[in-house]
C-alpha cells in the first residue's frame, strides 16, 4: 500500500531530529525535500543515503500529479521541508490533499515546529492561540490586519529578520503600543533569543541591533481590559 510520511527536521540544533524520523527517511524509496542541498547535508550527516528530489512551492503546483503518480507506484514516500514540519508555512499541504483524494495513506511524524517553543517561551495566554504565519507582503496586509484588531486570541506570526522593525510598526498602528508581545529568534541555536516586551520596547530593542535569523512574533490578544482602557 502506497504511503506519504510527512516528517519534521530539526529547526536549528540537530539533536532534535528524533530516531524515528531518521529511521523512516532511511526506509522509504524516495525522499521529497524543498531543497536537496539544505537538506543534503542532514541526510549525510545521520548517514541516510536514500533517493531524493524537488519539491518546493515554486514546483509543486506543476508536478503535482506526476509526484502522486510515482506514489502510487512506489511503497513508500517522504516529505521533508527545509526545518521544521512540512505544511506549516512550507510547502506540503498540496501533496497531502491530493494524495488523500487518490486513497494514499498519510501519516504525519511529530517533531519540530517553530512556533510551539516560541508561543511556550511567550508566557502569553497559550490555551487559545491563532497562529497567521507571514502576513501578506504588501496587497491585502492592511486588510488582514483591520481583521485581526479585535482578536482575542494570542496571535502568532512568522517574520524576516528584514522586516520585523516595519512589522512591529504595523502592530503598534493597529493594536497600540502598550500591547505585549514576544520575539523569538534562531530558536534551538547558539544564539537564540527570546526578548519579551510590550510593542514599543521590541521596536527599541531590535532598532539598536543587527537581526538575524529566523522569527517568530507572538502578540496578545485584545482584552476587555485594554477595551476600557
Amino acid at each position: 500500500m502506497s504511503k506519504l510520511f510527512v516528517v519534521p527536521t530539526p529547526i536549528g540544533n540537530l539533536e532534535d531530529m528524533t530516531f524515528r524520523a531518521i529511521r523512516i527517511l532511511k526506509e522509504v524509496d524516495f525522499i521529497l525535500a524543498e531543497d536537496t542541498r539544505t537538506s543534503g547535508f542532514l541526510l549525510k550527516h545521520f548517514e541516510i543515503n536514500t533517493k531524493m528530489y524537488s519539491f518546493h512551492k515554486f514546483n509543486e503546483h506543476k508536478i503535482l500529479d506526476n509526484v502522486v503518480e510515482r506514489i502510487l507506484t512506489s511503497n513508500s514516500v517522504a516529505l521533508i521541508s527545509d526545518a521544521g514540519t512540512p505544511g506549516i508555512s512550507d510547502p506540503g499541504y498540496l501533496l497531502v490533499k491530493a494524495c488523500l483524494e487518490n486513497e494514499i495513506d498519510v501519516e504525519c511524524l511529530p517533531g519540530a515546529t517553530a512556533f510551539v517553543p516560541a508561543l511556550v517561551n511567550s508566557g502569553l495566554p497559550n490555551d487559545r492561540f491563532c497562529f497567521e504565519g507571514f502576513l501578506p507582503q504588501k496587497k491585502g496586509r492592511n486588510k488582514k490586519m483591520q481583521s485581526l484588531v479585535e482578536e482575542e486570541r494570542t496571535m502568532v506570526f512568522y517574520e524576516s529578520p528584514y522586516r520585523l522593525i516595519k512589522t512591529l510598526e504595523l502592530f503598534v498602528e493597529f493594536f497600540g503600543e502598550n500591547r505585549r508581545a514576544s520575539v523569538s529568534r534562531e530558536i534551538s541555536k547558539l544564539h537564540e533569543e527570546n526578548v519579551r516586551g510590550n510593542l514599543k520596547e521590541l521596536i527599541t530593542h531590535f532598532s539598536e541591533k543587527t537581526i538575524k535569523g529566523e522569527i517568530v512574533i507572538v502578540v496578545e490578544g485584545k482584552t476587555k481590559q485594554k477595551e476600557i482602557e
